[in-house]
C-alpha cells in the first residue's frame, strides 16, 4: 500500500510538467524518483550544510526521467540477454529492444536507424569521429552510452578505434548495453514529444533567474549569445568577484564554473575564451544548469543565495570599491613587484 501511495505522489509531482497520457510510473521508478530527506544536515569535504543543496548543474549530469528508468528496468532484472546472442529468446528480446532504441534515436535527428552507432558516450563518439578519420588518412597508403550519427556511405572512411567482435557495423566493437540503450531510446522519444514544451518552460525559468539577479546586482554579464543558445545553460560572469570564491560560498547550490571534464584545471574556461570573453571576466563565471524538473521555488532560492554571496564578496573587493568611487580600472597602469 505504501508503495502505491508513493507512486501516486510522484505522478502528482510530475503532473504539471508532462502530458496526462505518459504520467504512469512503475512503483520502482516512483520510489527512485522520491527525493532524499536529509533533515539532519550533511558534512562533506569540510563543508557542512543543513540539507542537500539545490541542483543547478544540469550540464554536468542530470537526473534520469522516471519514465526512462521505467523503460530500462525490465532489461536489468528479467530481459537481461546479450543482444548479440542469436541462439535463444533472451538474446532475441534484447536485440529487438536495441533496434527499437536505434530507431527512436534516428527519428529524433531525422536519420536512418542504419546510420546510428551506439558507443559508451560523447567522448568516444568524438574520438571515433575525429581520430577515426585522421587514422584513415595516416594509414591509407600501405558504462555509459552514446550514439554517433554516421551516414551509411560516408565520403571519408572512418577507422574503428578498438578491435573486438565487430559490433555496430564494425565501428565500435563490444557488447551493446541493452538497458542503457533502451533508456537512451526512451529519452529520445520523450524529447520528440516534449521538446517544445520543455524549451518554453526552461526558457521561462532562465528568464526568471536572469532578471531576478540583474534586478539586484550590477556588473552581471551573460556569456554567449542571448538568443542562439540552449535556455537551460545560463552562464554568467559577475564583475569584481572571483568565480572560485563564489562557488565555495554557494554551499547550498550545486553549480559549476565550467565543464566537469576540465574542473580540475584552474585556467578559465577555454569555451568562454573562444567566445571572446576577457580572461578576467571568464574567471568570474558561474554556470547555472536548469532542467526539466527544476522548480520556480528552486530558482528563487538560488537567486537569493547568489545575490547575497556576490554582495558579500564585493564588500571585500578593493576593485569594487574603486569602481564605486568612479575610478576607471582599465585606465590604471598596474606595476609588478
Amino acid at each position: 500500500m505504501a508503495s502505491k501511495v508513493l507512486a501516486a505522489a510522484v505522478r502528482r509531482s510530475l503532473s504539471p510538467r508532462i502530458p496526462t497520457s505518459i504520467r504512469s510510473l512503475s512503483t520502482a521508478a516512483a520510489a527512485v524518483a522520491e527525493p532524499f530527506d536529509e533533515t539532519a544536515g550533511i558534512s562533506m569535504k569540510g563543508v557542512k550544510i543543513s540539507g542537500r543543496p539545490l541542483y543547478l548543474d544540469m550540464q554536468a549530469t542530470s537526473p534520469v526521467d522516471p519514465r526512462v528508468l521505467d523503460a530500462m528496468l525490465p532489461y536489468f532484472v528479467s530481459r537481461y540477454g546479450n543482444p548479440h546472442s542469436r541462439t535463444h529468446l533472451y538474446g532475441w528480446e534484447s536485440d529487438e529492444a536495441v533496434e527499437v532504441a536505434r530507431a527512436q534515436v534516428a527519428n529524433l535527428i531525422n536519420a536512418s536507424p542504419k546510420e546510428i552507432v551506439f558507443t559508451s558516450g560523447a567522448t568516444e563518439c568524438n574520438n571515433i569521429s575525429v581520430k577515426g578519420v585522421m587514422h584513415f588518412y595516416k594509414e591509407k597508403k600501405k558504462h555509459g552510452v552514446g550514439a554517433l550519427y554516421m551516414r551509411r556511405r560516408p565520403r571519408i572512411r572512418v577507422e574503428p578505434q578498438m578491435n573486438g567482435g565487430g559490433q555496430e557495423r564494425g565501428i565500435r566493437s563490444g557488447t551493446v548495453p541493452t538497458p542503457l540503450v533502451v533508456g537512451m531510446g526512451a529519452a529520445c522519444e520523450l524529447a520528440m514529444k516534449e521538446m517544445e514544451y520543455d524549451e518554453k518552460r526552461v526558457t521561462k525559468l532562465k528568464d526568471r533567474m536572469l532578471n531576478g539577479i540583474r534586478d539586484r546586482l550590477d556588473g552581471v554579464v551573460v556569456n554567449g549569445s542571448t538568443e542562439s543558445r540552449y535556455a537551460g545553460n545560463l552562464n554568467l560572469s559577475f564583475a569584481y568577484v572571483e568565480g572560485e570564491s563564489l562557488l565555495m560560498g554557494l554551499k547550498e547550490v550545486a553549480v559549476s564554473s565550467g565543464s566537469a571534464c576540465t574542473s580540475a584545471s584552474l585556467e578559465p574556461s577555454y569555451v568562454l575564451r573562444a567566445l571572446g570573453v576577457d580572461e578576467d571576466m571568464a574567471h568570474t563565471s558561474i554556470r547555472f544548469g536548469i532542467g526539466r524538473f527544476t522548480t520556480e521555488e528552486e530558482i528563487d532560492k538560488a537567486i537569493e543565495l547568489t545575490v547575497n554571496q556576490v554582495e558579500k564578496l564585493r564588500e571585500m573587493s578593493p576593485l569594487y570599491e574603486m569602481v564605486k568611487e568612479g575610478i576607471d580600472i582599465k585606465s590604471i597602469q598596474w606595476s609588478q613587484h
